[in-house]
């Protein structure tokens, strides 16, 4: 029996614009793809292992015609709406108390701050959560085994009685491994308010 639900918070309950984010990168750092040593300062980032200062500092020497407000707001471009009503499934499901609610997010401070500013309710959603989990903050990121195995120990859980949903395959593939059950949700054609109809969780 299922007693705890896990979920991801980009594309599931805030909307991201991954593809525009990235393009918007490309076009102001006038590059056609990503250089490792961004894409590996990125997750260094992510995982809290260097500062905002030091993450900013790094785009700064590399690109110095840029400001720093223009490197931060290209880093958030990705972040879009988050829609009051998936606020409300989430609290009704931690009303009814019948699972352990886990958020288990790859996000940093950057991303956090500017939600914090722009999303009045981010408070009572972060309430809604038994535990709540930033890849920044427990220096893990998805996809990961061990940031799984964190969790699953971190809680006494048992993988059979998860269920876990993400909309990035890599993510829910890793948790599928180790016998928790998923939902790799397609964000351009579902909901995470569906989650108990059709084929997914049974209520």
């Amino acid at each position: 029996m299922i007693d705890t639900l896990i979920f991801d918070f980009g594309d599931v309950f805030i909307n991201l614009d991954k593809e525009g984010a990235m393009q918007n990168a490309l076009n102001l750092f006038k590059l056609d793809t990503f250089e490792e040593d961004m894409t590996n300062t990125n997750i260094l980032y992510e995982i809290g292992k260097i500062s905002t200062e030091e993450f900013i500092a790094f785009y700064s020497s590399k690109f110095p015609h840029l400001t720093k407000q223009q490197l931060i707001d290209a880093w958030n471009f990705i972040l879009r709406d988050f829609p009051k009503y998936r606020l409300e499934f989430l609290q009704k499901l931690a009303k009814e108390q019948r699972y352990k609610l886990i958020l288990l997010s790859n996000t940093n401070d950057m991303h956090i701050d500017f939600i914090k500013a722009n999303v009045s309710f981010y408070e009572d959603f972060k309430n809604c959560f038994d535990q709540f989990y930033l890849s920044q903050e427990i220096h893990l990121r998805k996809p990961n085994r061990d940031i799984f195995d964190f969790v699953l120990d971190n809680n006494n859980l048992k993988p059979e009685q998860c269920f876990f949903v993400d909309d990035t395959k890599d993510n829910t593939d890793t948790a599928k491994s180790l016998g928790i059950n998923v939902w790799n949700i397609d964000e351009t054609k579902d909901d995470v308010i569906n989650l108990f109809n059709q084929n997914h969780l049974r209520s």
